[in-house]
């Protein structure tokens, strides 16, 4: 998943006092209430100088309403100051909210400007709040007066208040004057230089696309997966037609886009093993070469400022500051998880690699196995073994089937809600699609805005965020997105996923589920505002309800004859596979080299851009991953998650996060599996106080006790 700064603001001044809004022209919507359904932005009427407006203005009526609470001379109380604190920001989240999910799925060059340009004044905003000392002056007041008795505070209050003063204090207010100059040029100089990595990150993936002009090198492809790639070179080729003004005549070939990963889904299909090669390298090898498209040092300079930044606020490293907000604490507990299943995972796959060494032999007599193999030669050794070709299964996973009949009908299983296409609701792009979504009693819960294929303008993977964030304070309903980047199919061809896929669609749906079922008061404390290392676990929870058995007969259905997926098919789906091995190993290197990048002294890191390659390979060797036939799900150089998103040296998440899943799974076996009772208490205790409590306490809430490492051990097979 994935957030932006629009939780910087979120709230209004204190009841009884008139509300701070600096209206501009009126025909820009984002500067009052939406007057849709659900509070969804009006896109079809917003142009981007509406966000540009609406944002700016934002930001200085939040400064604004927050001045007043902060001058406020009645004693400090839940009223005038945490209630009148989340009431403020509401045009700013409202404006931010409406423009990031629009940006990150369909950007273009006034879109990226204005990120560019907002970004920087994001930070200074941010510090102007975390850095007023009268602001943090009425919190203490508050907590001081709450331990003296003067006022009482039930559970979601005492929690907000001690996350207040948390970022108060990781936010530098302790620092003195200079200091705290020091911090705002970093933080300043940061969100800059994350916007760049993000914006090149993009533009160097579009680039990478592969065009082939000669149809054999593509044999193994179905297809739709042709039809698809002779898609893409035509829309290339018009564009370029545009902008040379001439009329392209000749055949335009087919072209393969990349997705965000290093591995590249077409690696499992394509039987030449040149091409393979070619698509791998255009994969691994984006923003390492000097060019237009080089991240490496955008990537170097925010390293070493977010070393420089957590000392100054007194951390020893960045993976540090990081560790501190989650729920592993620490950076000696990340390294001690990461230490023992890294090299696990790494064994595992060296045996399997193994195998597929002596049967690329057969294949390729004399070639050594690498990553550009892994993938086709475990997918035909998986069938010459019985086991499941991933290919076969394509036909079987048509989309549509596949959000209604299983994503959908999950939530339905346990939790009681359905879903309702709204076609009179316009999403942020003609291809999405808005659904209204319905309590067992007919209330309406909130909506969910699903966007499901590729195109070039937009950011790489997948990930859910809020548009309108759940509060009974403001008394606002949920709306939440589902972005992913499946391949369009091509017009007239059904939209077939690959498993992956699916479990992709699953996963990103569970943080729907946090978002939707969110049950809090303050807007802040909503749905998936929970610690970094916490956010993943709901979501892969839900990825188990991809191979529930009442769910694949109806979902798993072939496009054109309507039989279900063979029961064998399901029954292999269960079982490990090498590219389960793969996934892992793939997904724990990336892990390790994020903290190698968050854990060395900037003294200590690379000296220049060419450096990069170099630390990132003595990283993995020294971790015990440095295994050429799985390289790291994401390399440095194309490392959203860290160095554009919101996950640096937390990417280790997704594996804490998958403790707590492993746990959750093996406790809904014991409850038997998909039920509405299972389902409705994992909501009441776990998904429904968002971040309202501490997160460790929800789950502690709805399990009974601290997660049980074993079970994540046994699903990896490295008891």
């Amino acid at each position: 998943m994935d957030h932006w700064l629009g939780d910087l603001f979120g709230m209004a001044i204190p009841g009884g006092r008139p509300r701070v809004w600096l209206y501009g022209d009126m025909t820009n919507s984002l500067l009052s209430p939406s007057v849709i359904p659900f509070d969804l932005p009006d896109y079809a009427n917003l142009t981007d100088a509406d966000f540009r407006e609406a944002i700016e203005q934002g930001m200085a009526a939040q400064l604004l309403e927050l001045d007043v609470i902060a001058n406020d001379t009645e004693p400090a109380s839940v009223a005038n100051v945490l209630d009148a604190w989340e009431r403020t920001g509401q045009l700013g989240t409202r404006a931010m909210n409406a423009f990031w999910v629009a940006k990150a799925a369909d950007t273009n060059d006034e879109r990226n400007a204005i990120e560019e340009d907002i970004a920087p004044r994001l930070a200074q905003h941010e510090d102007a709040i975390l850095l007023n000392a009268q602001l943090y002056g009425r919190l203490v007041a508050l907590k001081a007066r709450a331990d003296g008795g003067e006022v009482e505070l039930d559970a979601q209050e005492v929690h907000l208040l001690s996350e207040r003063l948390k970022d108060f204090e990781r936010g530098g207010i302790a620092l003195d004057e200079a200091s705290q100059v020091r911090l705002r040029e970093l933080n300043t100089e940061l969100a800059t230089l994350s916007t760049q990595f993000d914006q090149l990150l993009v533009a160097g993936r579009n680039a990478a696309s592969i065009h082939f002009s000669d149809e054999s090198e593509l044999a193994g492809l179905d297809p739709d997966q042709l039809a698809a790639a002779k898609e893409a070179a035509q829309e290339l080729a018009q564009e370029s037609a545009k902008e040379s003004a001439e009329a392209g005549t000749d055949d335009p070939g087919w072209l393969l886009t990349i997705t965000n990963t290093t591995g590249q889904p077409v690696l499992a299909d394509l039987d030449n093993r040149a091409a393979r090669e070619r698509v791998f390298r255009a994969s691994a090898e984006r923003g390492l070469r000097t060019g237009e498209h080089d991240t490496r040092a955008v990537l170097l300079a925010m390293a070493k400022l977010r070393h420089e930044r957590a000392v100054l606020l007194g951390y020893p490293h960045h993976a540090a500051y990081a560790a501190e907000a989650g729920c592993a604490g620490s950076t000696q507990a990340v390294n001690e998880i990461l230490g023992r299943l890294g090299p696990a995972a790494y064994g595992l796959a060296r045996a399997r690699g193994e195998q597929l060494q002596a049967h690329l032999e057969k294949i390729e007599p004399g070639a050594t196995l690498e990553a550009w193999d892994w993938a086709y030669v475990d997918s035909r050794l998986r069938q010459q073994e019985a086991e499941l070709d991933q290919g076969a299964m394509r036909p079987y996973l048509e989309f549509d089937n596949v959000l209604t009949h299983g994503v959908f009908a999950a939530a339905t299983a346990l939790y009681g809600i359905t879903f309702h296409r709204r076609e009179d609701l316009v999403g942020y792009t003609p291809q999405a699609r808005v659904y209204e979504v319905r309590e067992a009693n007919q209330d309406i819960l909130g909506a969910v805005v699903i966007d499901p294929y590729t195109r070039s303008t937009k950011q790489g993977g997948a990930w859910m965020t809020s548009i309108v964030d759940q509060s009974h304070l403001l008394d606002n309903a949920p709306v939440v997105t589902n972005t992913c980047n499946f391949a369009e199919p091509a017009a007239g061809s059904p939209s077939l996923l690959t498993w992956d896929n699916v479990i992709t669609l699953f996963h990103e749906f569970g943080h729907d589920l946090h978002g939707l079922l969110s049950d809090v008061r303050y807007p802040s404390r909503s749905g998936t505002a929970v610690p970094r290392d916490f956010v993943e676990f709901p979501s892969q929870v839900n990825e188990i309800w991809a191979f529930e058995p009442s769910l694949l007969a109806n979902y798993a259905v072939h496009h054109e004859t309507g039989e279900q997926m063979p029961a064998e098919w399901v029954r292999q789906l269960r079982q490990e596979s090498g590219q389960e091995i793969f996934r892992y190993a793939e997904s724990l290197s990336a892990m390790l080299l994020d903290q190698a990048w968050h854990q060395t002294a900037a003294e200590d890191l690379p000296s220049g851009p060419e450096g990069v390659e170099a630390f990132e390979a003595a990283a993995l060797e020294q971790a015990g991953v440095g295994y050429a036939p799985v390289p790291p799900r994401y390399r440095s150089t194309y490392f959203h998650h860290i160095f554009g998103g919101g996950y640096s040296a937390g990417y280790y998440s997704y594996l804490w996060s998958e403790i707590m899943d492993a746990d959750t799974v093996a406790w809904f076996t014991e409850q038997g599996g998909l039920s509405r009772d299972a389902g409705e208490h994992f909501r009441r205790t776990l998904l429904a106080p968002g971040g309202s409590v501490d997160a460790m306490e929800s789950y502690r809430s709805f399990r009974g006790g601290e997660p049980d490492l074993a079970h994540l051990l046994k699903r990896i097979g490295a008891e």
